[in-house]
């Protein structure tokens, strides 16, 4: 089972076509992204093997820069102290497991739902 984190906390997962379709994508973290078709493509979710593997922050920041509108989703080791760069590179939620949940409770990842707020270079820009 898992649990997705948006910046209103936990939830249980709205998508519910699957990620094997022609709706959505799979990718693993070392996607070639030129190698991405993103067209018809309503949410791409992407794998996190490890917290300490941030190639999939410059993914997701890649598909956006690429006008890529739709859901985007983290998965897998990404700990609370990383939800707001997840969210800064793009991702709109993230998908842990029940046993990461159990060990970084709600509270902690909404402690960093205020990601705008903390934000250094939007302080920086005025």
């Amino acid at each position: 089972m898992s649990v997705i984190v948006t910046d209103t906390g936990f939830g249980p997962d709205t998508w519910s076509h699957g990620f094997e379709g022609a709706q959505a994508l799979d990718l693993a973290s070392d996607a070639q992204i030129d190698d991405v078709q993103v067209a018809g493509i309503e949410a791409i979710r992407i794998d996190f093997p490890s917290f300490a593997d941030g190639r999939g922050f410059t993914l997701a920041r890649l598909l956006r820069l690429r006008g890529f509108q739709g859901r985007l989703r983290a998965r897998g080791h990404v700990i609370a102290d990383q939800y707001a760069m997840a969210r800064r590179a793009g991702f709109d939620e993230v998908e842990i497991d029940n046993e990461l949940a159990a060990r970084q409770p709600e509270d902690q990842w909404l402690f960093r739902a205020n990601w705008r707020d903390n934000n250094y270079q939007s302080r920086l820009r005025g």
